[in-house]
Order: C-alpha cells, then structure tokens, then sequence
C-alpha cells in the first residue's frame, strides 16, 4: 500500500502520531520516497503525487499493490477483461515492475513484482500498525469481483445483508480473507479501494486524526467479531480507514 501525497512531511507526522508508525527515506531514482514502518517492518510507501499524475487531476490518495507473477500479462489480462490501464507497465530501478490499472468500473489498483524476492510479513492482519483490510466500493460488485476473481483468483469467502446497502462480499487469497467489496453508496462519486489501518484503542485514534487536522466521515461503527471502524480524511484530503477495539 502506498500513500500519494501532496504534503509527504505533513503526512509522516500525521499517520506517526495516529497509527504509530516511523517513516524511513528508501531512496528510489529520481523521487523522494519513504517507507512507513510498523516496529522494524515496512508496511506502506510514501511518495509526493508525480508530476504526471497531477497533470491529469490525481488527487492525495492510498493505493493498493498486488503481486503478480508477470506485470505485463496481467495488465494485457486487464484490457481482455473490460479494465483500463492508467499507467503501463514500467521498472523501477533495483526495486521491481508496476502498472497503475483500473476495474471495469473505473476503481484503481496497482500490480507489482519485486525485482528480488522480498521477506513476507507474517503478522496477522488484526496487528496494530498493520494494514487491516482491503474494501471495495463498487457501482456492481458482482461484476467487480468476477474480474477480480478472474485476473487474481481472489474466491468467495462469506457473504452478509448490509440492509440497504444489499450484501457485502468477502474476498479471499489463499486460507485467509483480505477483503470485502459491496455496492457503493449512492452519495460516494465514484468507485474506489479503501484501506484499513490497525490501532489498538479506535476512539483514541479518532482522537488523534481530529487533533492532527484530519476528518472523520463516518464511525465510530461496530462490524462482525467485535472490532470496530471509521472512515477519515487526512489533511490533504487522502481517504483511509481505522479498524481497531474499544476499551
């Protein structure tokens, strides 16, 4: 996961003081890039929205990376299955090959290899610091998830009544879900991904977005196994989400 920002110090501070990580400079050629870490972990990447990227209205944003085998079969996959490419597929020098992609209906992703194999984080996905859970919102998420299920092989894993909202599907990789996806509300622009970052206490952490300038748009809620979220805003603007316990 990786935060584009137009204000990358501000944002070291912002994300410090309310998930708890540090950040360290990793140099990457040609931009100023850091690593957000949780302990001695990297778990996210920051960056300053390129240039490029500005120029065709991007916007502070976190953006999801998924590991492929091959970045240019699966961004050619993407076009097959009805998707967009934003960005075609390029190296990073000694780092690896990425794509900026976007579903069917318009919701952005990346895909990424690792130029040499990196150590994978063994922690679960319910440890503070770490990113909590993937989640979707989709104009159809039947359609999204059987084009994500076909370029991923993500399956279904269980499904809930969110009322109104109709149902929220679960996604999975391997043993384990990573995710949900579920019809966007109306109000909501337009499709997007939303990540969910880990804290310990969720309404000390609500306390920290509002007192470092952030903004909670909605939450705190309670969701299935007793934790509970909310949705924010940073100061620039990026969208992300908390998912933690109460005392």
């Amino acid at each position: 996961h990786e935060l584009m920002t137009s204000d990358p110090a501000a944002a070291r501070t912002f994300y410090g003081d309310v998930v708890g990580w540090t950040a360290q400079a990793s140099p990457v050629p040609g931009m100023d890039y850091w690593m957000f870490k949780a302990g001695e972990t990297p778990v996210c990447g920051l960056m300053k929205v390129p240039e490029e990227a500005k120029a065709q209205g991007a916007r502070p944003m976190w953006v999801g990376y998924v590991g492929v085998d091959d970045v240019d079969a699966a961004t050619e996959k993407t076009k097959k299955l009805g998707g967009m490419v934003y960005r075609p597929p390029a190296d990073i020098p000694d780092v690896g090959r990425f794509s900026i992609i976007g579903d069917p209906q318009r919701a952005m992703l990346a895909l990424f290899k690792f130029a040499n194999p990196m150590p994978s984080d063994e922690s679960p996905m319910g440890t503070p610091g770490r990113v909590g859970w993937n989640e979707l919102y989709a104009v159809d998420w039947e359609k999204a998830f059987a084009f994500y299920s076909e370029l991923f092989g993500w399956r279904k894993d269980q499904a809930m009544d969110v009322g109104e909202t109709g149902t929220y599907q679960l996604f999975a990789h391997g043993d384990h879900a990573i995710g949900g996806m579920m019809n966007k509300p109306v109000q909501m622009p337009m499709p997007c991904w939303t990540y969910y970052f880990t804290v310990g206490n969720i309404d000390a952490a609500i306390e920290r977005v509002k007192a470092g300038g952030g903004q909670i748009v909605n939450g705190p809620m309670e969701v299935p196994g007793g934790a509970w979220i909310a949705q924010a805003l940073d100061p620039q603007g990026a969208m992300f989400a908390l998912l933690g316990k109460r005392a």
